[in-house]
C-alpha cells in the first residue's frame, strides 16, 4: 500500500543502487538492441517495490524491481505485476506496455521488470482541485469504464486462470486480514473485533471471479496530459482472481471517508457544485457498464474493504513503532485504522438495523 509514490524523482538510494551497465547490457538482449548509455533516476514515495525512470537516449523506461533485503515469500511480487500486465495489455482495460521480465539476480541483485514510462497527469485528491466540473465528470467516468472494463476481462481466455484461487474469496480475506490484524495489533479497538466476529457470520449469498485489482484508486492511474482518459493502471501488487464487487467497493470507499491530506476521500463534498457523480450515481454507471441490475449488500461489501483496510493500516502502525516502516508518514496513517474501523462497523449495523 504506498501513500506517496511517483510524486517526481530523485536520485537512487544507496540502499537500492545498481550497476548501470550491467542493466543496459541485459536491455540490449531483451529490450531494444540499440540501448547505450543509461540516465537512472528513481521515483519519489513510500512504494514497496523501488521504481525507476530509466532513460535511453529518447526512449523512457520505467523499471519495477523487487526490494533488496529479506523478504516474505510471497511480498513485493513484481513477477506477478509483470504477468498480469501483460496479459492485460490484450484487453480494454489500459496499462503501461511491459518489457521483459527479469529473475536473475545477477543483473541488478533482485527481479525486476520493464514496461513503457507515461508521460500523463496523476491526481492525489479525489476533489480535484484546479479542474473544472466538467472535466471532473469526464475523469470519474473514465475510472468508472475502465474498472468495469477489468472486471469483464474473461480471465481464463487472457491466460489468467492461475493468477489466484477462484471461490469463497471475503471468507478467505477476512481470515488472511484477521490473522495479519491480530499480528500486528498495538491497541485495541472494539469496531475491529466487532467486524472480525460478525463479518464472517454474514456472508453474501452467490460468488463471482474476475481479476481484481486490489488498490485501484484514482492516484493509481495516470491520465492522458490533456484528455480524460487513462493510459495507464498502475499498481498491480495486490491483484489476484477475486470478487468484483469487493474490488469496486474498495474503490467507492472514496465516497464515504473524509478529505484531509491522510484520507483523501469525498465525504461531504457538493458533488453538484464539483462536478462529480455522487455514489449512487457512480454504482449506476458501473452496473450498467457490467450488466447488472444492483448491487445487494452493498454495505457489505464496504464494511469488508473498511475492515481490510483498517487491518493494512494497523500492519503500517506496528512497522512503525518498530521503526521499519516504508513511509515517512506511516504514524500518520496507522492512527487511521481506529476510524476506519468504526465507520466499517457503521456499514455493518445498518445492514443490522
Amino acid at each position: 500500500m504506498s501513500f506517496e509514490k511517483f510524486s517526481g524523482t530523485r536520485p537512487v538510494a544507496p540502499q537500492h543502487a545498481f550497476d548501470a551497465e550491467k542493466l543496459a547490457a541485459w536491455m540490449r538482449e531483451h529490450v531494444d538492441s540499440n540501448v547505450g548509455a543509461l540516465e537512472i533516476v528513481q521515483f519519489k514515495g513510500g512504494q514497496s517495490n523501488p521504481t525507476y525512470l530509466v532513460t535511453a537516449g529518447t526512449k523512457r523506461y520505467a523499471l519495477r524491481r523487487k526490494p533488496p533485503g529479506k523478504l516474505l515469500p510471497s511480498a513485493h511480487a513484481v513477477d506477478r505485476e509483470y504477468q498480469v500486465m501483460t496479459a492485460l495489455a490484450k484487453t480494454d482495460v489500459p496499462v503501461p506496455k511491459t518489457y521483459a521480465l527479469c529473475e536473475d539476480p545477477e543483473v541488478i541483485g533482485t527481479s525486476f521488470f520493464v514496461m513503457d514510462y507515461l508521460e500523463g497527469r496523476i491526481f492525489w485528491d479525489p476533489q480535484l482541485p484546479g479542474v473544472t466540473p466538467t472535466e471532473r465528470r469526464a475523469l470519474y467516468s473514465e475510472m468508472n469504464r475502465v474498472i468495469a472494463a477489468l472486471h469483464s476481462v474473461d480471465y481464463r481466455a487472457a491466460g489468467l486462470e492461475t493468477y489466484g484461487k477462484t471461490g469463497n474469496y471475503l471468507a478467505r480475506q477476512i481470515d488472511r486480514w484477521t490473522k495479519q490484524y491480530r499480528a500486528s495489533e498495538t491497541e485495541k479497538i472494539e469496531a475491529m473485533d466487532s467486524l472480525i466476529e460478525w463479518l464472517p457470520k454474514n456472508l453474501p449469498v452467490g460468488d463471482e471471479t474476475s481479476v481484481v485489482h486490489g488498490d485501484y484508486r484514482i492516484d493509481n492511474v495516470i491520465f492522458h496530459p490533456r484528455e480524460p482518459r487513462i493510459l495507464g493502471v498502475l499498481d498491480w501488487e495486490l491483484s489476484t482472481l477475486g470478487h468484483p464487487l469487493a474490488d469496486f467497493a474498495y474503490h467507492c470507499m472514496t465516497w464515504r471517508l473524509p478529505g484531509g491530506a491522510h484520507a483523501r476521500g469525498l465525504l461531504g463534498a457538493d458533488f453538484t457544485a464539483l462536478g462529480i457523480p455522487d455514489e449512487k450515481e457512480y454504482l449506476a454507471a458501473y452496473c450498467r457498464r457490467t450488466g447488472r441490475d444492483g448491487i445487494a449488500n452493498w454495505e457489505y461489501y464496504l464494511a469488508f474493504n473498511m475492515f481490510r483496510l483498517a487491518a493494512i493500516l494497523q500492519g503500517v502502525m506496528s512497522r512503525a513503532l518498530q521503526g521499519n516502516a516504508a513511509s515517512a508518514e506511516a504514524i500518520e496513517a496507522g492512527k487511521r485504522a481506529r476510524p476506519i474501523a468504526e465507520e466499517g462497523w457503521k456499514q455493518a449495523l445498518k445492514l443490522q438495523s
